[in-house]
């Protein structure tokens, strides 16, 4: 597991659960940081602040597309998710078919 984050709290409250990763703030910071560490064979999941799926949605879905390992998976920051409260359920409402 690797973090991609755009601050230092993210990356420091995952750096005390174990999980290595690296700030960045710049698109190409970003995109240049994602060619390096998809290249290394012993990351099956990166974690990436969900800020940069917001700023850079081409880069992201560049990558998820190209490959499927490592699983790009964007997780809230600091400032929470950027998601309606009730996300979850949409989601299995749309994947089911019914309103729970």
């Amino acid at each position: 597991m690797y973090l991609i984050s755009d601050n230092v709290d993210t990356y420091t409250g995952m750096r005390l659960a174990g999980v290595d990763g690296i700030v960045v703030h710049e698109r190409e910071e970003l995109y240049d940081t994602l060619q390096k560490v998809l290249q290394d064979k012993s990351i099956g999941i990166v974690l990436l602040t969900e800020k940069f799926g917001v700023e850079f949605p081409d880069i992201i879905n560049e990558f998820r597309l190209e490959r499927k390992m490592p699983l790009l998976i964007e997780i809230p920051d600091r400032h929470g998710t950027g998601r309606k409260k009730d996300f979850i359920t949409s989601y299995i409402t749309e994947a089911i078919g019914l309103k729970l």
